[in-house]
């Protein structure tokens, strides 16, 4: 029987983290930022502010590539989790964790 070394919890909770954030930054930029820069416009009282000046999300500035770079990461490493785990029940391990390598 293999004995298991204890993953730091960074290790084992970095997928989770990244979603985290992900989800996050997408709810400021496209949900309370927005909101928030409406709420200043309507009481900003300078004439130059004749007409509303709309929100642009701060994500999308340069083609939107941070939402393809964290799509990547997450995509990629929740498939080679997938992969892990199927090779795990491959093996018979009922727990469905993958072998520490």
């Amino acid at each position: 029987m293999r004995l298991r070394t204890k993953e730091d919890w960074m290790t084992k909770k970095w997928r989770p983290m990244m979603a985290v954030t992900y989800m996050a930054i997408n709810i400021c930029d496209f949900i309370l930022f927005p909101m928030l820069w409406t709420l200043v416009q309507f009481w900003e009282t300078e004439a130059a502010n004749d007409a509303f000046r709309q929100w642009s999300p701060m994500t999308l500035q340069g083609g939107g590539f941070i939402h393809i770079a964290f799509m990547a990461i997450l995509g990629i490493s929740a498939w080679t989790r997938g992969q892990e785990k199927i090779e795990a029940i491959k093996q018979g391990k009922t727990d469905a964790e993958p072998s520490d390598a």
